[in-house]
């Protein structure tokens, strides 16, 4: 061994790696470094130490003893190295640099973690499938992919998971946790990745690329399924029907139509349903929530499909064609309901009365006709009505409006309905035939009154009685 003076005092060398101690002890064990003797054995677990301070802070892990505090947070850490390299989150000393990009770092095992982005190093492997990593953390997570093993149990619902990270993560779905703060809106998440994505909305910012088209996404996740309009790749398959799908998520969700299984309840009503997404657009109908605004005229909406399907009258935009008649509609809804115009097809029947209805607005409209409902009151005059269109067009009494003209002769009407019945005096035409003489009406309450004709119906009584 080499012999130099510190402090007057002979420093020893290691002819190994030629480091230097002051002391004898120090550098014996320092050598057991170089032999690989741990002659240190945990009582608990059986691991061995080549010195007996590594199984001493070693041995903190079985009994939780955690005797070194910060004096800044008070955090509590099982050794003194660790708590130094926290203090340096206080003060913010680097004291590690990079020597190839002059990255600094608070602890030397980081700034040897980043040295292997640099050279590329990947020093531990999986003595399973020989796959190498960076990181011997990373190769004990990888080890849990062979083995099963989730050492990590949630508390509450049993849940097991093999990263501590992914049970810290889970635990928000029980506390309700959402650390995670937009500076540019504050919204909050419960995952740091949620809120990177969700910076985009504010940025614009498309990382991800598709090669063959050179459209750009926002997350990865939406990358990958638009890889598949490429390649038509469906690769997750119902075990019932067979059908197939992009995402196994989606897949998930449609089982749930085999089984009935709807596991998102509501607390306010206790209904339950098949997609969080469902239930979160219902808790809405609890809370009044309407999130979504439109940027033109400020109208705010529950749905963002309603929005999508409001801003298209705006642009004018009518993307839904009719197969039959090429008539063109703003949204899919009423391409269905207008669809049924051409087969007929009237899907929705009244409890009461069992007249049936080619949609579910006309089918609540007319139910009011057996409660009496009139939820739509004019302001004016305070006249109630069973519906808004009904309404609409009743305001226009008091405002004159007349939006509707004839185009052959340019006479105004004040609602829609009035405007077909009078275009009926330039065609001629009388879709109203009496079942009895086959007499044609162009209105349907001259064929009613005609009707009584035949059925010597006088429904109408004078309350006035007349003196004798």
């Amino acid at each position: 061994m080499d012999h130099e003076l510190h402090n007057g005092e002979e420093l020893l060398e290691c002819t190994v790696c030629n480091k230097k101690f002051s002391h004898g002890s120090f550098l014996r064990r320092h050598l057991q470094t170089h032999t690989g003797v741990n002659p240190f054995e945990c009582t608990v677990c059986n691991k061995k130490f080549a010195q007996t301070g590594t199984l001493h802070v070693h041995l903190r892990t079985h009994t939780g003893g955690k005797p070194f505090e910060c004096t800044e947070c008070n955090k509590k850490f099982a050794d003194s190295r660790t708590l130094r390299v926290h203090l340096r989150t206080h003060t913010g000393d680097k004291p590690f640099e990079c020597a190839v990009c002059n990255k600094k770092f608070a602890d030397s095992s980081t700034l040897r973690r980043h040295l292997r982005t640099h050279t590329g190093g990947k020093p531990f492997e999986c003595t399973v499938c020989s796959k190498k990593f960076s990181l011997d953390y990373h190769l004990r997570v990888h080890l849990r992919t062979h083995t099963g093993d989730k050492p990590f149990e949630c508390t509450v619902c049993s849940k097991k998971f093999s990263l501590d990270y992914n049970l810290r993560v889970h635990l928000r779905t029980h506390t309700g946790g959402k650390p995670f703060k937009c500076t540019v809106c504050n919204k909050k998440f419960a995952h740091n990745s949620n809120l990177r994505v969700h910076l985009r909305t504010h940025t614009g910012d498309k990382p991800f690329e598709c090669t063959v088209c050179n459209k750009k996404f926002a997350q990865t996740g939406n990358l990958r399924v638009h890889l598949r309009t490429h390649i038509g790749g469906k690769p997750f398959e119902c075990t019932v029907c067979n059908k197939k799908f992009s995402l196994d998520c989606n897949l998930r969700t449609h089982l749930r139509t085999h089984t009935g299984d709807k596991p998102f309840e509501c607390t306010v009503c206790n209904k339950k349903f098949a997609q969080t997404g469902n239930l979160r657009v219902h808790l809405r109908t609890h809370t009044g929530g309407k999130p979504f605004e439109c940027t033109v005229c400020n109208k705010k909406f529950a749905h963002y499909n309603t929005l999508r399907d409001h801003l298209r009258t705006h642009t004018g935009d009518k993307p839904f064609d009719c197969a039959v008649c090429n008539k063109k509609f703003a949204d899919s809804s009423t391409l269905r309901s207008h669809f049924r115009t051409h087969t007929g097809d009237k899907p929705f029947e009244c409890t009461v009365c069992n007249k049936k209805f080619a949609r579910t607005g006309n089918l609540r409209v007319h139910l009011r006709t057996h409660t009496g409902d009139k939820p739509f009151e004019c302001a004016v005059c305070n006249k109630k009505f069973a519906d808004s269109s009904t309404l609409r067009s009743h305001l226009r009494t008091h405002t004159g409006d007349k939006p509707f003209e004839c185009a052959v002769c340019n006479k105004k009407f004040a609602d829609s309905s009035s405007l077909r019945k009078h275009l009926r005096t330039h065609t001629g035409d009388k879709p109203f035939e009496c079942t009895v003489c086959s007499k044609k009406f162009a209105q349907n309450s001259h064929l009613r009154v005609h009707h009584r004709t035949h059925t010597g119906d006088e429904p109408f009584e004078c309350t006035l009685q007349q003196e004798l």
